[in-house]
């Protein structure tokens, strides 16, 4: 099959992450429809290409089997990105992250395999690994949830096993850990961090690290979680699907040194940024210390080689960030 002809629905596609994997397949020359009922994501995520003949758009919530089983129609593979994302949204409303990251999940799972498709792609997190303590994570070592966001996306992955072996659909997760780049939403009670402290420091406002800076995090450029995105879709392997992949760069950075390339990278644009102070609280409630992954499950059955680490996807990012937010 020429890859031209692949038909490929992703959950979430208005999303951070899901905007760029459509920008990405449609570039490819692949037929791309996007499924999301904007909760989390945003129409100008689709402005490059809302108007491309290969792409369609659908809004519908995943919490409505009726609308997966119209997404999935025709399509061969599901790249499932569509959650509530964060742990303090899931702390203080577990029932709405419930609803959308479990509910939602079995929704496209079960209307997946009645439309027969190829494989089931998903987005996993790296907070399975909750209070197992070792490192590097390795897939099949974890610990105890400690978020209600933690336990849905764990769900995910028994929901998916179970899928695999009782119905024979293809499935492979993703843990993704601390994905950051382009298009990634800075405003909101709910921001991820990098965009966040950019936006903090673009206006000259300290940005507030929970803690005393010494978390460390496995940050992880977009285009890595790209290329693995379409390696677990694409692999001809069958020893590598039905299973999970950390999705990573593999390497460890602090709160701290983030804050550090940030404004180094930002005063190149504002001298004033590299005068900007750091603000520090108290450590939030359900955070894991220290993340590391070990991707040496995706390099060897995946063929993964990440692009980009920290330093080099935060240039990017900058840059992005720099070009699109400045008022």
């Amino acid at each position: 099959m020429k890859e031209a002809e692949k038909t490929i629905l992703i959950t979430g596609g208005a999303g951070f992450i899901g905007s760029n994997l459509c920008d990405y397949f449609l570039s490819k020359g692949h037929q791309v429809i996007c499924l999301d009922n904007f909760a989390t994501g945003h129409r100008h995520n689709l402005k490059d290409f809302i108007n491309n003949k290969n792409f369609r758009l659908i809004e519908g919530d995943i919490r409505n089997l009726v609308d997966c089983q119209n997404a999935v129609k025709g399509v061969d593979y599901v790249l499932h990105q569509a959650a509530l994302g964060s742990v303090p949204r899931s702390i203080n409303d577990p029932i709405t992250t419930n609803d959308v990251n479990v509910s939602g999940f079995l929704n496209m799972l079960v209307a997946s395999r009645d439309a027969n498709i190829k494989r089931f792609v998903y987005a996993a997190s790296s907070s399975t690994y909750g209070d197992s303590e070792g490192l590097p994570k390795v897939e099949e070592v974890i610990g105890k949830p400690l978020s209600p966001y933690a336990i849905t996306k764990y769900v995910n992955e028994l929901y998916a096993e179970i899928f695999s072996r009782t119905y024979g659909l293809e499935t492979i997760g993703l843990r993704y850990f601390n994905v950051f780049g382009r298009k990634q939403d800075p405003k909101g009670a709910y921001a991820a961090v990098i965009p966040k402290f950019v936006m903090q420091l673009m206006q000259l406002e300290s940005p507030k690290i929970n803690g005393d800076g010494n978390y460390s995090r496995d940050f992880t450029y977009i285009d890595n979680v790209i290329q693995m995105n379409e390696l677990a879709m694409t692999t001809q392997n069958p020893a590598a699907v039905n299973t999970v992949y950390n999705t990573a760069y593999g390497d460890r950075n602090t709160l701290n040194n983030l804050v550090d390339y940030l404004k180094d990278y930002l005063s190149e644009f504002n001298p004033k940024i590299a005068d900007v102070a750091i603000a520090y609280g108290p450590n939030r409630v359900g955070d894991i210390p220290h993340s590391l992954a070990s991707i040496d499950k995706a390099k060897v059955l995946l063929g993964y080689e990440p692009k980009y680490s920290l330093q080099e996807g935060l240039k990017e990012a900058v840059n992005w960030y720099w070009e699109n937010l400045t008022p």
